[in-house]
């Protein structure tokens, strides 16, 4: 087996990113008027987009339902901020795959078919605005399956730099095994489901989504053993890898492999 590869830590800025309003050039498309987005557009800034897609579904008795829409695009956000004024974050589908979490009512699903021609159609929205390099950022493993199982079709649609990475992949087992203490499987511990890892990035991230008083109403003791400090350094971790691996996008050192037409 080969070894996990190393991840570098991610370039600094070459020049001072020019603020405004305080906080710098915005990361959100849906916060653009259109003329913001045309001459950013046009004059050449803007050279990556990040889709982030994940669920809404149920985590256990602690965690709110948003989990894993609120964490991928609590990583798109900040490697944005990271790479200002070069890229910009596309939500547009909380929802995800998520029909074997559906015995537990509030969960919501849509069938593959549905989620896959959504997802189609928002890539096609950023490539027609003009974006050559899009990463789709994923935060629900019921998603990956479905995505990879057609990922061709959508290079095929989208002859652009198209990726598609869940965010815990940058993670490795070193990762895990310095980082928790439940368990260091891939995937079972890390991500796992609604456990430490999870548990831990929440109460670093957005803590008011965690609920500490359910977690001796439930059987699952994992998630008790998380804290804010690892979900910290979790967090570090993840934004540092996913934004090297859009910047590589940006400078041409990550290209997707666009597979060949049937002779």
């Amino acid at each position: 087996m080969s070894s996990p590869p190393a991840w570098p830590k991610p370039p600094s800025p070459k020049t001072p990113v020019p603020l405004r309003r305080g906080v710098g050039p915005e990361v959100l498309l849906r916060k653009h008027t259109r003329r913001e987005f045309r001459e950013r557009m046009q004059s050449g800034e803007l050279k990556g987009c990040i889709i982030p897609v994940a669920a809404i579904e149920q985590h256990l008795e602690h965690l709110a339902l948003e989990h894993d829409w609120r964490s991928v695009c609590h990583v798109a956000v900040a490697v944005a901020q990271r790479l200002r004024p070069h890229a910009l974050v596309a939500e547009g589908l909380m929802a995800g795959i998520s029909e074997h979490h559906m015995r537990h009512p509030g969960t919501l699903s849509l069938r593959p078919g549905t989620f896959l021609a959504a997802l189609a159609d928002l890539i096609e929205s950023v490539v027609r605005a003009g974006f050559k390099n899009v990463l789709v950022l994923n935060g629900h493993g019921g998603n990956t399956a479905p995505v990879n199982g057609t990922w061709e079709q959508f290079l095929r649609m989208n002859p652009i730099n198209l990726h598609f990475l869940s965010y815990w992949d940058v993670l490795t087992e070193a990762d895990a095994k310095e980082l928790l203490k439940s368990g260091h499987q891939l995937p079972s511990d890390l991500p796992g489901h609604a456990q430490e890892f999870e548990t831990a990035l929440a109460l670093a991230a957005f803590p008011e989504n965690v609920r500490t008083q359910m977690w001796t109403d439930q059987p699952d003791k994992k998630p008790s053993m998380a804290t804010a400090k690892q979900g910290e350094e979790i967090i570090k971790r993840v934004v540092e890898r996913v934004t090297v691996y859009m910047q590589e996008m940006i400078d041409g050192r990550r290209v997707a492999k666009i597979p060949p037409y049937f002779p």
